[in-house]
């Protein structure tokens, strides 16, 4: 990988917004309870706007969300898969092949054992199946800031997330109908299908060919330089906006059931826990280098919640409970990412010494 697909990738550090994203979480949680309870009119009137099972407004922002992450995908940089394949082996292992089916465990448990006598049984149906919708798909784009904050390899990151995003297409559906059959929920192969296509392959192809005109047309210097900056905080002010239609229809959920948002928590905050450290120590055990591990961990660890918020609205409507489990994956991803990010940096010396360094 050259150094300036590198800059692609490479950013200072964790942004304003993306910093204090919980906090902007909660606010608009609070904004947009306040909207349901007092301007009732305004839900209806969004809720009303709905194309074949697909709120217009969700889907608008859901692209302001997602396309910005996709301009970024060099599918160039799979040629270069050789060069760290363990580490994007073990790191694929571990998105595809133990993250989904763990979050299924660990909701299941919870929902069903631990919180029974707080959560019915109904109600921890729909919770299990928002967990199953949260962790079957890893995150394509904060997970270039955690790879920085780590001083992760960036072509090894740029190829991971590259081969996610194919691998998306082709195992988030069958993962997804399999952990939700298995928890007596049942959803037709086609809406899901439906929803990868709408919300994954269309801004996928829209950012890729994107990328091609404009770097035809202006060079890769401008596209990386000047063209993607102009994208920086357009994800996170799709993702708040979202929230605040999201929580005008649940606030009643959360109102009078608060402490539900924080054993939902438990569950989704444990998975990224151990899904990380498996990676990590994995990596470890296989003697990959740091800059390798770093990634690879927080890459298998994260949660592509704007695509699960986007599916579970399609699937089961904007006031489901469902929908409330993957809000509650926003609320707590980046804290729990930043605590993993520290554990990552303070263990570097358990590592071989990379090139370059002093």
């Amino acid at each position: 990988m050259n150094n300036v697909n590198n800059e692609a990738v490479e950013r200072p550090g964790i942004d304003f917004f993306e910093k204090y994203l919980s906090v902007w979480v909660l606010l608009c949680m609070a904004a947009g309870m306040l909207i349901g309870t007092f301007l009732p009119g305004v839900a209806d009137r969004l809720e009303s706007y709905q194309v074949l099972n697909t709120n217009i407004p969700i889907a608008v922002l859901t692209w302001v969300m997602i396309f910005p992450m996709m301009l970024k995908i060099d599918f160039k940089s799979l040629l270069n898969v050789r060069k760290t394949y363990q580490g994007i082996l073990i790191s694929s292992i571990t998105s595809w092949l133990i993250k989904p089916f763990l979050m299924f465990g660990l909701a299941s448990f919870f929902f069903y054992v631990v919180f029974s006598n707080f959560i019915p049984a109904d109600l921890a149906k729909d919770y299990v199946a928002g967990a199953v919708l949260l962790g079957a798909a890893p995150c394509t784009a904060m997970v270039f800031v955690w790879s920085n904050l780590t001083k992760g390899d960036p072509a090894h990151t740029l190829v991971q997330v590259s081969v996610n995003d194919l691998l998306i297409i082709v195992l988030f559906v069958p993962i997804v109908s399999f952990l939700l059959g298995v928890n007596n929920v049942f959803v037709p192969w086609n809406i899901l299908f439906g929803s990868v296509v709408l919300f994954v392959v269309v801004p996928l192809v829209g950012g890729a060919f994107t990328r091609y005109f404009m770097i035809k047309r202006k060079g890769i210097e401008y596209f990386n330089q000047k063209f993607l900056p102009k994208f920086d905080t357009i994800t996170t002010i799709g993702l708040l906006l979202t929230l605040v239609i999201i929580f005008t229809y649940q606030g009643d959920i959360i109102l009078n059931n608060p402490w539900h948002v924080l054993m939902i928590a438990v569950p989704l905050v444990l998975q990224n826990v151990i899904t990380a450290n498996f990676a990590y120590f994995t990596c470890k055990w296989t003697k990959q280098p740091h800059n390798v591990a770093a990634p690879a961990a927080l890459i298998g660890a994260s949660d592509f919640f704007e695509l699960s918020v986007a599916v579970a609205i399609t699937l089961f409507g904007v006031n489901s409970p469902v929908v409330l489990v993957t809000t509650v994956g926003v609320l707590t991803e980046v804290p729990v990412m930043l605590l993993l990010v520290k554990m990552v940096n303070h263990t570097r010396s358990w590592f071989p010494a990379e090139k370059g360094d002093n």
